[in-house]
């Protein structure tokens, strides 16, 4: 959909709206204190009000997941566990990007002061100004649409 994987080892999953199912045999990641991870497409089936909607809709309610899976239970990330998330979740767009005094600037900024939490506002201006940066972008502009 967007390019978004959903599930890395060493990011935490939460259901939005709702617990995780409870089962009858713990799992080694409940048994360790971790809730049970939910794909980002079951998640997302489970939302009635993206059933109809465009890809581009569900595409935006992915990255709001993708967010709300790692945030913690105020909603923020840390400006480390920000780096790490575009780094798994986003890679196709910062790929080829290390080179670029404006991604530098934008990954030296979650560097400093990295125990700093951030909203999802920020994440995702954060996520808009290295997609816009991003190589991926010039390569989908120059693909032609058929009708």
């Amino acid at each position: 959909m967007c390019g978004c994987r959903a599930s890395v080892p060493s990011t935490k999953q939460y259901s939005v709206n709702q617990p995780a199912p409870t089962s009858t045999t713990e799992s080694p990641l409940a048994a360790a204190g971790m809730p049970k991870r939910i794909p980002i497409a079951k998640q997302l089936a489970s939302i009635q009000a993206l059933r109809k909607s465009s890809e581009l809709e569900k595409a935006f309610a992915t990255m709001v997941l993708v967010y709300n899976n790692s945030a913690d239970p105020e909603g923020k990330l840390s400006k480390t566990e920000t780096k790490s998330l575009l780094q798994t979740q986003f890679g196709h767009f910062i790929q080829g990007q290390e080179n670029k005094p404006k991604y530098q600037e934008i990954i030296s900024s979650l560097d400093e002061e990295s125990e700093n939490k951030i909203d999802f506002e920020d994440f995702m201006i954060l996520l808009v100004s290295l997609a816009l940066m991003s190589d991926l972008l010039q390569e989908i502009k120059n693909v032609k649409s058929t009708k």
